[in-house]
This record gives C-alpha cells, sequence and structure tokens, in this order.
C-alpha cells in the first residue's frame, strides 16, 4: 500500500488561514468527516484533544501531526492542511506550524496501514520535502511529492544499519505508537549517519516493535538509547551503558543523546523497567491514576470471565433442590459455579499486584500479589488464616503500600555492595517485601471488621421500625464495598432476617438483593448511554455488566468504582438506596438468599420489584453521568 492510498485528495486543504489551533484541528478533523472516515466526529474530537493533553503533536519545524485512535475511526486515513503564514500549535520550539497532518486510526483490528503511515512521518524528518509540500499549488502536485518521497524510501529500504567505528543501539517508543516513535527513530538515524557512528533503532510502534534488536546486536554495542515514553523490558540492557531520553528529547537535540552515551552509567537490571521519560511532569494524581488502572485493566478479564461462568451456573441450576445452595444443586452448575469462583478469587491479588507493579515494577508484583490475598482471606495478627477481609477497598491499599515500599526500599538497598546484586531481585526484595505488607494487612483488617460490627450492631438495632430508611441503608450498603465488609454486613444481616421465616425478614432479603443488583446494571447502562465518561476497555466490558447484575454479582462494578471511586461510588449507593427503599415500599418479599433475576418468580409482587430495580439503576445511570468526567482514551 502506498501513502497516498490513505489521503484522499478532497481531504487536502492547500494555503490555509488558520486561526489558532483549535482552528487547525476542527478543519483537518472536518475534511476527515467530509470524505467519510469517521463514523462519530465529537467522540473522533475527543481522542484528538486528549492526546494533545499529553502533550503537544507539533513537533516542530513547523510540522505538527495531530493524530487519535479511536473506535469513532470509520477508516485509517491522513488529512492534509498546508498554511504558509503559520498558526500557533504550540509547538516545542515555540514556532508556528504551517504543515498539519491529521492521522486517523481505528481501534481494534489489523494495525497494517500504521506501518506505511509511520514511513510518512520519517519522511517529515526532512525539512526540504516538507518545504516542497508547504510550497505547493496543487492537490495532484502534493500527493505527486509524496508518491516521489515514498519510492525513493523505498528504494532504500531494508532494516537500516549505518556504518561507524562506534557502535550503538537505540529503541524508540511513545504511547500511541503512531507518529512520535517512528520520527523519533528517524531523527536518530540522520543523526548517527551525519557523525558516522554505527547505529540501529528498534521501533516499538502500535503494531508491535518493528526491526528489533537482536541480542548479537546489543552485546556488541558500545552504548543503548533508550528514548521512550512508556515502559519497555530493561533486562535485555543489563551491563550495557544506557542512555534514558524520551522521544522528544531524540527528535530535538539526537547530537546530545549521542554525547550522552559516551559517558553514560552502566546499567544494572534488578526485575525493573524504564519509568517513561517524562514521568516527572506529571501530577501526583495523574501518577496515581496510572498506577490504578493498571491495577483494574489486569483485574477485568477475572471479573468478567468469572461473573460470566457463575451466570451460566444460576441459569443451569434448578432452585427448587435447595434454595440455600441454588448455583451448585446440580453437578453442571457445580462445576462452572466453582471456575467461576476460582477466577473471582484471583480478583483482589491481581488488582492490587498490578498496582503494585505499576509503582515499583517487577519487585512490587509479588508484594502486591499477597498483599490483595490478605485483603481478601481477611488476616489479622490474632488470626493470620482469615478472619475480617477488608475486600477491593483493602486490596487498593494493599497495592498501593507494597508499590511505594517496594519502591523505597529498592532505594535502600542502592547502597548495598556490588557482590549482592543478584540476591536483591530473589531474596531482599521479596522477603522484606511480604513481610511488611503482611504487617499492613493484619493492622487494616480488623480496623475494618470493627466497622462491620458496628453497622451491624445499627441495621439489628432498627428492627422493623423503620423499614424504608432500613431499606435505603441495606441497599446503599450493597453498593459501597461490592463484596467487601460493608456489602457483607448488608447481605449478613439479610440472611439472618431470612432465616426469621416472617414477611419482615423477606421484606429485607428482597431489599438486600435488589440494592447489590443495582451497581453492574447501572453501569452497563451507562456505559451505552454516557459512553465518553468511559475508557475504550469499559465500554466494550459494560454490556457484560447486565448478566453480572441480573445474577446477583455485585462484583462486575469493581473495576468501574476501583478506577473512579469518588465518583462511582456514591452514584451507586444512591441508586442502590433508592431501589431498596422502594422494595419495602412496596413490600416485595424474596425467600432465597441469592439468585437474581432467576428467583423472581418465588418474589413477592415481582412486577415492582422490577419497578425497584430499573428505577434505581436509572438513578445510578444518570449520576453516573452527571457526575464522571469525560474520560482520556
Amino acid at each position: 500500500m502506498k501513502i497516498s492510498e490513505f489521503i484522499d485528495p478532497k481531504g487536502i486543504k492547500l494555503q490555509v488561514a488558520l486561526a489558532d489551533q483549535n482552528d487547525a484541528i476542527d478543519q483537518l478533523i472536518a475534511l476527515h468527516d467530509s470524505v467519510g472516515n469517521l463514523k462519530d466526529v465529537a467522540q473522533f474530537k475527543e481522542a484528538i484533544l486528549a492526546r494533545e493533553a499529553k502533550g503537544s503533536t507539533a513537533i516542530g519545524n513547523g510540522i505538527a501531526v495531530p493524530h487519535g485512535k479511536s473506535a469513532a475511526v470509520a477508516k485509517a486515513a491522513v488529512t492534509a492542511i498546508t498554511c504558509p503564514a503559520g498558526v500557533d500549535y504550540k509547538a516545542l520550539d515555540g514556532k508556528p506550524s504551517n504543515l498539519l497532518f491529521m492521522i486517523a486510526a481505528p481501534e481494534g483490528g489489523a494495525d497494517t496501514h500504521l506501518e506505511v503511515l509511520s514511513k510518512l512521518m520519517t519522511m517529515l524528518m526532512d525539512a526540504s520535502f516538507c518545504k516542497t509540500l508547504v510550497e505547493a499549488k496543487t492537490v495532484d502536485e502534493f500527493l505527486g511529492l509524496i508518491d516521489k518521497k515514498e519510492a525513493e524510501k523505498d528504494a532504500a529500504s531494508g532494516v537500516k544499519a549505518t556504518s561507524g567505528n562506534k557502535k550503538i543501539v537505540a529503541v524508540t517508543a511513545c504511547p500511541t505508537g503512531i507518529a512520535h516513535t517512528f520520527m523519533a527513530a528517524e531523527a536518530l538515524e540522520l543523526k548517527a549517519k551525519e557523525l558516522g557512528i554505527g547505529f540501529r533503532v528498534e521501533k516499538d510502534g502500535s503494531a508491535g516493535a518493528k526491526d528489533p534488536l537482536t541480542a548479537a546486536e546489543i552485546a556488541e554495542a558500545d552504548a543503548v538509547i533508550v528514548a521512550c515514553d512508556k515502559n519497555i523490558d530493561m533486562s535485555v540492557f543489563d551491563g550495557k551503558k544506557v542512555v534514558l531520553a524520551s522521544t522528544k528529547d531524540a527528535i530535538h537535540t539526537p547530537e546530545k543523546l549521542f554525547e550522552k552515551a559516551e559517558t553514560a552509567a552502566v546499567y544494572h537490571h534488578t526485575g525493573a523497567v524504564t519509568k517513561k521519560a517524562d514521568d516527572s511532569n506529571e501530577t501526583l494524581g495523574r501518577q496515581l491514576y496510572k498506577h490504578l488502572m493498571n491495577g483494574v485493566s489486569h483485574m477485568l478479564p477475572f471479573v468478567i470471565g468469572g461473573g460470566i461462568l457463575i451466570a451460566i451456573a444460576f441459569l443451569l441450576d434448578d432452585y427448587s433442590i435447595d434454595p440455600s445452595n441454588f448455583g451448585s444443586n446440580t453437578p453442571v452448575a457445580a462445576w462452572f459455579k466453582t471456575i467461576g469462583g476460582g477466577a473471582f478469587g484471583f480478583m483482589l491479588p491481581i488488582l492490587a499486584g498490578f498496582i503494585a507493579q505499576s509503582i515499583a515494577d517487577r519487585p512490587g508484583l509479588a508484594v502486591g500479589f499477597v498483599g490483595g490475598l490478605l485483603a481478601s482471606t481477611g488476616a489479622t495478627f490474632a488470626n493470620p488464616g482469615g478472619a475480617i477481609p477488608s475486600a477491593f477497598l483493602g486490596a487498593l491499599v494493599a497495592g498501593f503500600a507494597a508499590g511505594y515500599f517496594m519502591k523505597w526500599l529498592e532505594k535502600v538497598c542502592d547502597v548495598l555492595p556490588q557482590s549482592l546484586e543478584g540476591i536483591k531481585p530473589v531474596l531482599i526484595y521479596p522477603l522484606c517485601g511480604i513481610t511488611v505488607i503482611g504487617i499492613i494487612m493484619c493492622a487494616i483488617n480488623p480496623i475494618v471488621g470493627a466497622l462491620n460490627a458496628w453497622i451491624s450492631g445499627v441495621l439489628t438495632g432498627m428492627g422493623t421500625t423503620s423499614l424504608i430508611p432500613l431499606g435505603i441503608i441495606l441497599g446503599a450498603m450493597m453498593a459501597t464495598d461490592m463484596g467487601g465488609p460493608l456489602n457483607k454486613a448488608a447481605y449478613v444481616f439479610g440472611t439472618a432476617a431470612l432465616a426469621e421465616q416472617n414477611e419482615v425478614g423477606w421484606m429485607i432479603m428482597a431489599a438486600v438483593m435488589v440494592g447489590g443488583m443495582v451497581p453492574p446494571i447501572a453501569i452497563a447502562l451507562a456505559t451505552l448511554i454516557f459512553p465518553k465518561k468511559f475508557t475504550v476497555a469499559e465500554r466494550k466490558a459494560g454490556p457484560v455488566n447486565f448478566i453480572m447484575g441480573f445474577c446477583f454479582i455485585t462484583e462486575g462494578a469493581i473495576p468501574y468504582a476501583a478506577a473512579d471511586p469518588l465518583h462511582v461510588i456514591p452514584s451507586l449507593m444512591v441508586g442502590s438506596g433508592v431501589a431498596g427503599a422502594l422494595s419495602m415500599a412496596f413490600k416485595c418479599t424474596l425467600m432465597a438468599p441469592h439468585g437474581g433475576i432467576f428467583v423472581f418468580p418465588v418474589v413477592g409482587h415481582a412486577v415492582l420489584y422490577l419497578v425497584a430495580l430499573a428505577i434505581g439503576s436509572l438513578v445510578s445511570c444518570l449520576l453516573l453521568g452527571l457526575l464522571k468526567k469525560t474520560v482520556e482514551d
């Protein structure tokens, strides 16, 4: 495929006057829309602005390459504008931009188009070529210049390896892997050729690593330049002189990176991966969010896979055999319930482990896993075998505590003799880390347990005198920590009331279950009605929560609550409280402790129970749309 195949002639405007950066973005997007490249203009613009929020895509030298990868893109394409007078696009060199390309990349599917588009990015590193594009008078001339330059590139295609006495290798990578990865590589290649340095570069693009370095090339290199804006595996560079930089450094000051390679320190791998070069410029809130999302994204498959298997168990089971054991009464149902429950069991360790890994890299992983497990089992000093689970809130604490402790421990261990370097990752880090996280979690779990006991006492004291307020409280508790101590306190109170075998007890159980069904259903509705409030991964997983909600698997909402607790949890609590109150007001009754929609046939006033569920879910959905902020995909 040729680059020009991605550029519709009607998607090019020459000799344009642009007011500012926003005007440039709007006009470039309008060109995409006019030739049918987009499914949703507003959604694609969000992706473009989200990328600009991370740093201007104007790389300097008069060039700007805004780009976005989004489900709103119908097909991979490029639009272009030339602006001889220039426009302030907040370029890194402070100069106006007069040549602007906007790349629209579809989400999912093959990324082969990105390899073709990467060629355009490298071509833009040629200042004389860019000058001819800006001076082009017709669209045909503009496209002809691109075709000619591409033919020259193809003639010199192959893995570039400039020759010279010194040998340096490099890796370039940016978060999206669309533009800066390849421009940084091209700038380094051009400078290496100019300086007479033997050079090879690996490009870690959106479609994967291109021209990967071999072990022999790394071994023979005098130094390594890592110009990356995301984490990469550093183990292959152990014992080599390494320069850490960003893609911006490589694009604008490649010569300085080669100079630093002369005196770079030798890198010793301790199980860690590189930090993004621009981490120091991130706010604390942004860093915490990044670590949190690393845990949530890894946890999501366990929640979805396990939850669906549990739902299948309810679907295949026979409620009449033993209502108290619904989901495991038949062998087939029990098989699905056991496998699904096993997957669920990994949920909290995975959450905590990958939060810790994001903070402290590999040394934090095992420590975070153990912390998440202890949050799940409820270990205490008096009963290390488990007694008072702190659930997903405890797992969040475990993840961050493990990560920051291990990060501190790594710095402390830097003063140890070089002879101990090999035992740090296999002995010192795991032994000290797991011991400390054990102490932390045994201290946290009893505090949560005391809160749990107090709440149970309050609920018992309310008795039957205030059923509607009790419904509000029970419903809200079911949505507070979704499987955690507060949720369990409400559920245990409901099952205890159920044991009384009277109408009030059955009403309490009904309020408990409907409160637990609301969070996943509300999440699923919100991802459909307010897609801009959720990440792409969250939107894709959203509809699965309909299944979990109808099966009374409240935990389906955990990844969403963990990602944005300050907005999501209050929204869900209100809706669940409303559903609990309505269930009480309608005098709905439930004689089963579990089952979701599968036990609705035995619910008293089943139609009104559905009404309570629908209203509560809708209330939470609307609050999510109101309170949650628009996310950056």
